[in-house]
């Protein structure tokens, strides 16, 4: 009985570089609010916000069957509060959000370090490849022995991380980029990747499936204020 071909192996043997442009890197934040702003929305508010808002709508329309005159008034505020709160809480909130985000796309570019990184998946988190801000730096090392002699060294060209699955706080995907927000000794990050990657064959389908593992798909709001 013949033997099935083995699967292709899951993860990076070495990193693949982004080979992102800044143009780019603006079409991946302006995907990333649209996907966000999905969490300003009716279907987002809460169970507890929609019992108060229920029960102030209640007490409002009973004091307007049974009260005559200007005690009414009282009553057609708690409507028209309730009305306002979830204007506010949807449309109003959007508005906010896109307006400081197109504050901050004006003043911010693309990260000079993005432009020569590289991005590998392991077991154990995404493999960030960095260029070296140092790398021109001449450090001294002593040697072992007697004498101790010292010995000048230049830094790495490029310097690696890995950011641990555990870290991650939240993640989401669009059609064209992946979303990854961590935490590592209280330092918050973000990191972009692009799908077009998997023509590099970088493994999209192992690394949805590790962050699938750790987290709920969907960028909590708090990690946007990075």
């Amino acid at each position: 009985m013949a033997k099935k071909p083995s699967a292709i192996y899951p993860y990076t043997l070495q990193t693949i570089a982004v080979n992102m442009s800044n143009s780019e890197f603006k079409q991946a934040q302006i995907a990333l609010f649209e996907q966000s702003a999905k969490n300003y929305g009716v279907a987002n508010i809460k169970t507890k916000e929609w019992i108060v808002l229920a029960i102030v709508a209640v007490l409002g329309l009973a004091g307007l069957f049974y009260v005559d005159g200007y005690s009414t008034a009282l009553f057609w505020v708690m409507i028209v509060g309730v009305i306002l709160y979830l204007f506010a809480r949807t449309v109003g909130m959007k508005w906010y959000m896109k307006r400081e985000f197109e504050k901050q796309m004006a003043e911010a570019d693309m990260p000079e370090e993005m432009a020569e990184m590289k991005l590998g998946v392991q077991k154990n988190g995404l493999v960030m490849n960095m260029p070296n801000p140092n790398a021109n730096n001449m450090r001294q090392k002593k040697g072992k022995g007697k004498k101790h002699m010292q010995m000048q060294m230049k830094d790495p060209a490029h310097r690696q991380a890995v950011i641990p699955w555990n870290t991650v706080t939240s993640w989401d995907e669009t059609a064209e980029f992946m979303f990854v927000m961590f935490e590592i000794q209280g330092n918050k990050g973000s990191q972009i990747i692009p799908k077009r990657m998997q023509n590099n064959k970088f493994p999209i389908d192992t690394l949805r499936k590790h962050l699938t593992e750790v987290k709920k798909q969907g960028i909590e709001s708090e990690g946007l204020q990075q």
